[in-house]
């Protein structure tokens, strides 16, 4: 067995948190315990480099069976394009608008756009499901064509999902995601695609929509899946659970400190 230092059993353990106050209290307390903490970038949201897929797009929107909206970004951005080519929303009424969240499902009502599913879940697989049972079948995928509005570095699994269950998939960038410390931005997304991060801890459930927002995501477990997920309370967990993730560290008490025990005592666990 390694023997590590009580005072550092985090050290070579590498933990990101979100970039919010509390977090601010955790990555300090994770990083007394010798982890290295990794800190979200603070986001926000533009208009494409491109318009000519999305363009492409709402000029043959008859074209399609399902629009499927994840998030609020993905409304607006769409449909301000939608009226900037002179479009109507009536013309929509044909479609099935499937909206992810149900802060997407406001927005579109807001903006007069019928809803005709929203999902109880943001999981990929729970979508699939619950395509499938409004549709009345899977095998209806075959004839059916999505188009899903999102950003062009999304992280989503759902297209691939619905292709792989015969779907026709089309997936436009209606809007980015940008940083005020992009280098950061690309760190984070490296050392996720290469496995360089052991640890996620979430102080609160913003903290879980927080990282959803930044990888531009309703189903965060295929970036996560081999990541330990630490969360400071049950309503937390519940958020993490509704982004596709699974809470390995919850500790019984509501707290920053409790938080980072917990995760210590994992780590003396796994180790």
């Amino acid at each position: 067995m390694e023997r590590i230092s009580n005072n550092q059993p985090l050290k070579d353990r590498t933990v990101l948190v979100l970039s919010s106050n509390a977090s601010s209290d955790l990555a300090i307390e994770l990083e007394r315990s010798g982890a290295r903490v990794i800190t979200t970038p603070e986001i926000e949201s533009h208009e494409p480099e491109s318009y000519v897929a999305l363009d492409e797009a709402i000029e043959n929107i008859f074209g399609y069976d399902w629009l499927i909206f994840a998030s609020v970004h993905a409304v607006d951005y769409f449909l301000r394009r939608f009226h900037q080519l002179n479009h109507d929303i009536s013309e929509l009424d044909d479609l099935r608008v499937c909206a992810i969240r149900n802060a997407s499902s406001t927005r579109l009502e807001e903006m007069q756009v019928h809803v005709d599913l929203v999902p109880d879940s943001h999981a990929a697989i729970r979508v699939i499901e619950a395509l499938e049972a409004y549709v009345g079948g899977r095998e209806a995928f075959r004839t059916a064509n999505f188009l899903i509005p999102r950003s062009a570095t999304s992280d989503d699994p759902l297209p691939q999902v619905l292709e792989h269950a015969g779907a026709r998939v089309d997936v436009v960038a209606a809007y980015r995601i940008a940083s005020t410390n992009e280098s950061l931005l690309a760190q984070l997304r490296a050392l996720l695609v290469g496995g360089g991060i052991d640890y996620v801890a979430f102080s609160s459930p913003s903290d879980v929509a927080m990282l959803a927002q930044l990888c531009d995501t309703t189903d965060l477990s295929p970036s996560f899946q081999d990541v330990v997920v630490a969360c400071i309370n049950q309503p937390t967990k519940q958020a993490a659970d509704e982004f596709g993730l699974f809470a390995d560290v919850v500790p019984p008490e509501s707290s920053i400190t409790a938080l980072v025990e917990a995760i210590r005592s994992f780590q003396y666990r796994e180790r």
